[in-house]
């Protein structure tokens, strides 16, 4: 049975898949990059759908919330530690839809709204706007893969399709940084969109913001404010160079 959301959200991905099929054969006579990351994100939407239609046929996909990975066997692991359970279904620069780039990855969880945890994946100080609902960005000092360079983490979509916020209470609207450690509970994963009569599917949005040289946060819906979270994370999460493989962790 499909959870809160996913009939909603199977419905759209239709309609997107179609689209995105279309116009990537069209594009792939004109741009061999950008047609191969349409058709990618094309079969990550196939993914996603199987994901959430029954998670534990797919437990392999999964990822845990605290688990730190390592990009390569053996090697060094990565400097965050994973935010949330479940699969990281799209993944940074994929393509939704013509002339879209995502700007961090999407990780469902294969629950209903407010069950999933997210945690901190690196410690830093939390800043929640009066006006969030479902979200908290994390402004981190330092950046521990360029030291000099002050960067945020972002995540959102915590709280259900009418904006009753899944944020953890240690965290009401107008927080302004409140220093917490790595894997601090934030809230639980929703389905948030602004939009009542169109949830998305229960997931995690998280991304690496980058800083305006004045101490605030860029802003997140724009691509290039945001970094690749890869090498953060220890996972080839991005979209452009990695087509088809599912981003699965190599614990420390």
């Amino acid at each position: 049975m499909l959870r809160s959301g996913c009939l909603r959200l199977l419905a759209g991905a239709v309609v997107v898949l179609l689209l995105v099929g279309a116009y990537g054969f069209f594009t792939s006579f004109h741009s061999g990059a950008a047609g191969a990351s349409l058709v990618s994100s094309l079969s990550r939407s196939g993914r996603v759908l199987a994901y959430l239609r029954d998670p534990e046929e797919h437990r392999e996909w999964a990822w845990q919330a605290g688990s730190r990975c390592a990009l390569t066997p053996n090697g060094p692991s990565a400097p965050f530690i994973l935010p949330t359970d479940g699969f990281a279904g799209y993944l940074w620069d994929d393509s939704f839809r013509p002339g879209h780039r995502h700007q961090g990855i999407d990780i469902f969880g294969g629950s209903d709204v407010g069950v999933t945890p997210v945690l901190a994946a690196y410690p830093g100080y939390l800043t929640r706007l009066p006006d969030w609902k479902s979200t908290v960005i994390i402004r981190i000092p330092e950046d521990p893969l360029l030291p000099g360079r002050q960067i945020w983490t972002y995540y959102t979509h915590m709280a259900d399709a009418q904006g009753n916020s899944y944020v953890d209470a240690a965290f009401p609207p107008g927080t302004v940084e409140q220093y917490v450690e790595a894997g601090t509970l934030l809230g639980y994963q929703g389905n948030f969109s602004g939009d009542p009569g169109n949830p998305v599917g229960v997931h995690l949005h998280f991304s690496i913001v980058l800083d305006d040289g004045a101490g605030r946060f860029r802003n997140e819906l724009e691509i290039a404010n945001t970094l690749d979270p890869s090498p953060y994370l220890g996972l080839p999460l991005n979209a452009r160079t990695n087509q088809d493989q599912i981003p699965v962790c190599q614990a420390e």
